[in-house]
C-alpha cells in the first residue's frame, strides 16, 4: 500500500501545485464557463476554463485507479502461483509510436498558439495517426501473446497484464474521440479560434499524462519497476 499512497501523494501534489500557481482564489463548482484569476500586477490576467481544471480533476481519478491496480500487482506478484511473462518486443514500437503522437500534440499546440492553421492541421493528423497505431499495435501484441499461450486465464501475471494494457487502452480511444473532434474542427476552419486552441490543450495534456502511465507500465511489466521497488525498500530499512 505504500507504493500507492506515494502516488496518490505524487498526483494531489501535482494538482495543488498547478492550482497554486494559477491563484485560484473563486469555486469553480459553483461557476460555468471560466474563472476570472488575478495577477501579481494588478492586471487581469486571462480565464482558466473551468473545463480544464475539470480535467486535472478526471486525471487525478485515472492517477489514483491506475495506482490502485498497481499496488494490486506487486501484491499479487508476492503469490506462488505468479509466473512472469515475456514483453513482446512490439511494445517497444508501440511505445515510440504513442511517445510521437505526444510530441506531436506538443508541436500542435505550439501552432494553434501562433495560429499557424497550415502546420496546426498535419500536427493533429499526426498526432491522431500515431495514437492509432499504438491501438492497433496494443492488439497485434495481445494477439501474439495469445497465439503463443499466454492466455487470460493461464495465471495471474496475464491477467493483469491484459487488464492493465486494455484499461490504458480505454483511455486512450477515449482521448482519440476528442482528438478527432478536434482535428475536423481544424479543418472546417480557417483560424485558430480560442475554442479550438483550447481543444488542442486539453488534448495535449490528456496524452502527456497517458504517456506518463503507460511508461509506468511498460517499467511494471519490463521489471524495471520491480528493481526500483526493492531499491526502495532496502533504503527504507
Amino acid at each position: 500500500m505504500s507504493i500507492t499512497l506515494i502516488f496518490l501523494a505524487a498526483i494531489a501534489a501535482i494538482i495543488v501545485w498547478w492550482l497554486a500557481g494559477q491563484r485560484l482564489a473563486s469555486k469553480p463548482w459553483l461557476e460555468t464557463g471560466s474563472v476570472q484569476l488575478p495577477a501579481h500586477d494588478g492586471a487581469d490576467r486571462p480565464p482558466v476554463p473551468a473545463v480544464k481544471i475539470g480535467l486535472f480533476v478526471f486525471l487525478g481519478v485515472v492517477g489514483a485507479l491506475f495506482s490502485l491496480a498497481v499496488s494490486a500487482y506487486f501484491m499479487r506478484a508476492a503469490s506462488t502461483d505468479w509466473w512472469g511473462m515475456p514483453v513482446p518486443r512490439l511494445l517497444w514500437v508501440n511505445t515510440a509510436a504513442l511517445a510521437l503522437s505526444s510530441a506531436s500534440l506538443q508541436w500542435a499546440k505550439r501552432e494553434a498558439g501562433h495560429g499557424r492553421m497550415e502546420a496546426l492541421r498535419p500536427a493533429l493528423v499526426a498526432a491522431l495517426a500515431l495514437a492509432v497505431f499504438f491501438l492497433a499495435g496494443q492488439i497485434q501484441a495481445w494477439r501474439e501473446l495469445t497465439a503463443a499461450g499466454y492466455v487470460l486465464a493461464d495465471n495471474p501475471a496475464n491477467s493483469f497484464f491484459y487488464m492493465l494494457t486494455g484499461l490504458h487502452g480505454l483511455h486512450i480511444l477515449g482521448g482519440l474521440a476528442v482528438l478527432a473532434h478536434t482535428t475536423v474542427r481544424a479543418f472546417s476552419t480557417e483560424v485558430a479560434s480560442d475554442r479550438l486552441r483550447l481543444s488542442v490543450d486539453l488534448s495535449a495534456i490528456y496524452s502527456h499524462f497517458m504517456l506518463a502511465v503507460w511508461l509506468l507500465l511498460f517499467a511494471l511489466f519490463a521489471g524495471w519497476a520491480n528493481d526500483f521497488v526493492d531499491l526502495c525498500r532496502t533504503l527504507l530499512n
